[in-house]
């Protein structure tokens, strides 16, 4: 297995927050075998803040990737178009409710949201219940190459459906904030990116040749990192290190930002999680949109 992705899980292995009722709880433990996987995985797709869909177009869609259906959760606002585009990156755990419900916050924001299922062909992370099978059977196995193209398919589709690709965006969440990172250095369309506690560095192979340190000189567009201070599987060192280069980058490198929270663990957005963090939070959430009015 990755190494680097076992330092990426090691932060989301705290029990999650879970609204299910008793009985569904103790159903999933005596279905899936194992006591921990219902607090470990969010299996029944829930998230702590629930956005209404009031005033949206929200739900499924489907691209098409070279003949492979990819399933994508869009929210836009009702009766607009020429709705700048934000990509929303999941995290290992697929798009589940709380990245739908993200998607619908960015909607209410004048955004055509959307965010795609971008593990299917190596498997659905909803179908698993421990975290060290998904990174090894699935996380682990999915090229870089094919989730740029992938996205790249998402920015196309959007701009058939009434989406302005010229204000596009991108943000991610762990594995998504890493591939945050690296979509603003593939792809020239993209006008600003916001990395929530993404990867900077770790070891490369074939499905993973470079990190985000590694593509400082390459960015397209400048990019917002958001990280906690606190989180175990990010050193503050990385951080650092990360800083130091983007100094160094090009100039949408030295257009970008790096904020740390100081007390925040990894995964301090994600409200289903106890590693929630309101204040900081709600602060990140208002850089991010402030970050994103640039590209308008």
């Amino acid at each position: 297995m990755n190494d680097s992705l076992i330092q990426d899980a090691t932060a989301l292995l705290a029990p999650a927050k879970t609204f299910e009722t008793t009985d569904r709880r103790a159903w999933l433990k005596t279905a899936l075998g194992v006591g921990y996987a219902a607090s470990c995985l969010p299996l029944s797709a829930q998230t702590a803040v629930r956005t209404s869909s009031e005033g949206l177009v929200c739900g499924q869609v489907m691209v098409n990737v070279n003949g492979f259906q990819m399933p994508v959760y869009r929210s836009m606002p009702m009766g607009k178009t020429q709705c700048p585009v934000v990509l929303v990156v999941s995290e290992i755990f697929g798009v589940h409710e709380y990245i739908a419900d993200i998607t619908r916050r960015l909607a209410h924001q004048g955004y055509m949201a959307l965010a795609p299922e971008l593990m299917l062909r190596q498997g659905d992370p909803s179908s698993y219940a421990e975290m060290g099978k998904l990174i090894a059977e699935v996380v682990s196995k999915v090229p870089d190459e094919q989730v740029m193209g992938d996205l790249d398919a998402c920015v196309a589709w959007a701009r058939t459906q009434g989406g302005d690709v010229s204000q596009l965006g991108i943000t991610g969440f762990c594995w998504g904030g890493r591939i945050t990172w690296l979509y603003a250095a593939h792809n020239p369309s993209v006008k600003a990116g916001v990395a929530w506690y993404g990867r900077l560095t770790g070891p490369v192979s074939a499905l993973n040749p470079r990190h985000a340190i590694d593509l400082v000189s390459q960015l397209k567009a400048p990019v917002l990192g958001l990280y906690g201070g606190a989180d175990t599987g990010i050193p503050i060192e990385a951080v650092e290190n990360m800083q130091t280069a983007l100094r160094g980058g090009n100039a949408q490198a030295q257009r970008s930002q790096i904020h740390v929270y100081a007390n925040a663990p990894h995964a301090f957005h994600a409200d289903y999680r106890p590693s929630y963090r309101e204040a900081e939070a709600k602060d990140g959430w208002q850089r991010m949109l402030r970050w994103f009015e640039t590209m308008k």
